[in-house]
């Protein structure tokens, strides 16, 4: 059992009341998703570990049964010609570590590296590919900060910033126990977010703008946690950014030299959950100025404003300060997805909006060092706080039979995998 379980069975906590207990069932159906994957003709699956899955104490004992899933799922994906990604935490802290302290607790870093360590030795010498933590603003800003997700806290300011630091020891933990028990050579990235900013025009001083928006750290509030710089710059620069630094003086834990050589444990890649951003310029005063959106600009059916220049100028920014290969590993939209009478499902604004966003990153590609793109996501799924309600797949699921329809999105995927992009 994780945070979320207990989470979503509080009234009010979830859309609808919706829970994940059963979602779209991929347990029991993974052969025939695999199968589905492989007919799509996608390279690569990235997926994540329930940490609470194969330790449902966190440490110690280990559930066999779950490690028999994965372990299954991976020789499916193998069978199928798939490359196997594995992010090990995408926000599923187990039940019996939250109530140890969770991230407050410094033993945190040890514990996610024993689970690191149990996945090397089950998993890695099928599976080359390893992402550490996903959205890593979005499991402590948002679940400890504003208290929106699970475990629905709202500590204070040092708390958040003593867990932030414990979490970003643990990536390297686990950074260090996979290269340490790895069967192969392995290919190691983290998989943060941040909000993403992209230039008004292509003049120097926007393209400026832009780029110092990206990796600044806002000046305070209960969003702190939403940027680049804070999560990346210690993971692949050693040490944080003088300006948040300066900034938050007053609420930050202590940092030793040891700390930050375990933070920045050498990694391989670097991926970025990218959806959205926001236009920028430099205003007449010499600083960055976000320029306003014009009424009835495009979004999503979540409200996302759809800007697919951040998926040229987000990765380009990125590649430049860290000089890692990139890989987008979230990127899509939710579109209010219906079944026509023809019984079939017609989403030509999630086409038009993957038309535009690959078109964007197929040129960023010919610029700077791109390792994969993973579009979010495969089929429609329990989206967090959502429930239900906002569908991102390119598969839809009817949750009352488990029934899967491909969207015309599917098909058209389809093609621009076998075409290799060349119709962008």
């Amino acid at each position: 059992m994780h945070i979320w379980n207990v989470f979503a069975k509080e009234k009010g906590r979830i859309f609808g009341g919706h829970t994940g207990d059963t979602a779209c069932d991929h347990y029991h159906r993974y052969r025939e998703d695999v199968a589905m994957m492989k007919e799509m003709g996608i390279k690569a699956y990235r997926f994540s570990i329930d940490w609470s899955r194969v330790l449902p104490e966190g440490k110690g004992r280990v559930n066999e049964a779950g490690v028999a899933f994965y372990s299954n799922l991976i020789d499916a994906l193998l069978e199928a010609g798939i490359e196997p990604y594995i992010t090990l935490y995408h926000w599923e802290l187990p039940y019996e570590i939250y109530k140890r302290g969770g991230w407050m607790n410094p033993k945190s870093v040890k514990w996610f590296g024993e689970y690191a360590k149990l996945v090397a030795e089950r998993f890695s010498d099928r599976v080359k590919y390893f992402f550490t933590f996903n959205e890593p603003q979005c499991f402590i800003g948002l679940g400890f900060l504003t208290g929106e997700h699970a475990p629905g806290i709202k500590a204070p300011d040092r708390d958040v910033f003593e867990m932030a630091h414990n979490v970003l020891k643990a990536h390297g933990c686990a950074v260090r126990m996979l290269r340490q028990y790895g069967k192969q050579p392995l290919t190691i990235g983290y998989a943060p977010t941040g909000t993403m900013y992209y230039p008004e025009t292509e003049k120097p001083e926007d393209i400026e703008a832009a780029r110092e928006m990206v990796f600044s750290v806002p000046a305070g509030g209960r969003e702190w946690t939403w940027n680049v710089a804070w999560w990346s710059d210690p993971v692949l620069l050693g040490h944080y950014p003088q300006e948040g630094i300066r900034r938050y003086e007053a609420y930050l834990p202590a940092f030793t030299d040891e700390d930050m050589k375990l933070i920045s444990e050498p990694i391989d890649i670097y991926g970025q959950n990218i959806y959205n951003g926001k236009c920028i310029r430099m205003g007449a005063d010499g600083k960055p100025e976000e320029a306003a959106r014009y009424q009835g600009f495009p979004k999503a059916a979540s409200d996302w404003p759809i800007t697919p220049q951040c998926l040229y100028w987000g990765p380009k920014f990125l590649y430049e300060r860290y000089k890692k290969p990139i890989y987008i590993t979230e990127n899509g939209m939710p579109c209010h997805d219906v079944v026509s009478l023809d019984g079939k499902v017609h989403d030509p604004n999630r086409i038009d909006f993957l038309a535009q966003y690959l078109s964007e990153l197929k040129r960023a590609a010919g610029e700077i060092e791109l390792g994969g793109y993973f579009l979010w996501s495969l089929m429609d799924n329990f989206e967090w706080t959502k429930g239900y309600s906002e569908r991102f797949g390119l598969v839809y699921v009817d949750y009352r039979t488990q029934e899967r329809i491909w969207k015309d999105s599917a098909y058209w995927y389809r093609n621009v995998i076998r075409t290799g992009g060349e119709e962008l």
